[in-house]
């Protein structure tokens, strides 16, 4: 994978997820894929359990929202993407989200996890700054 394809998959990602349906996830994902919605959570495995969990998170494809996207780094076939997304308009909901992608040769993703982050989510005591 190199910058380009992966941020290719991630404008691929945010298109399927605003198109109604699941099947634009056949190209997005491998029939086996692992999707991982935070990093203790229990993975997704196979493109019909994530097509039904695809289904239940979102509200429609109608759904407003933005998303704004950073590749941090691609290496060999692993890539990490940071994302701000925020729902709304007015917003009245938003997070900020670590992606860690693995691929295959033909550019679908063979594991996905998530490390989603929202606002008020820090420590009762957050450390003194510099």
């Amino acid at each position: 994978m190199d910058r380009k394809r992966v941020d290719g998959w991630i404008a691929a990602y945010e298109q399927a997820w605003r198109t109604p349906g699941t099947d634009p996830l056949v190209t997005l994902f491998t029939a086996d894929a692992s999707y991982r919605q935070g990093p203790y959570w229990t993975p997704v495995v196979g493109l019909p359990a994530i097509a039904r969990m695809w289904e239940e998170q979102r509200k429609g494809p109608d759904e407003v929202f933005q998303m704004a996207s950073e590749i941090v780094a691609v290496e060999g076939d692993t890539a990490v993407a940071r994302l701000e997304v925020r729902y709304g308009d007015p917003v009245d909901q938003e997070y900020r989200d670590l992606w860690i992608m693995r691929f295959t040769e033909d550019g679908r993703c063979r594991s996905f996890e998530e490390w989603p982050f929202w606002p008020g989510q820090q420590p009762a005591n957050p450390p003194d700054g510099p």
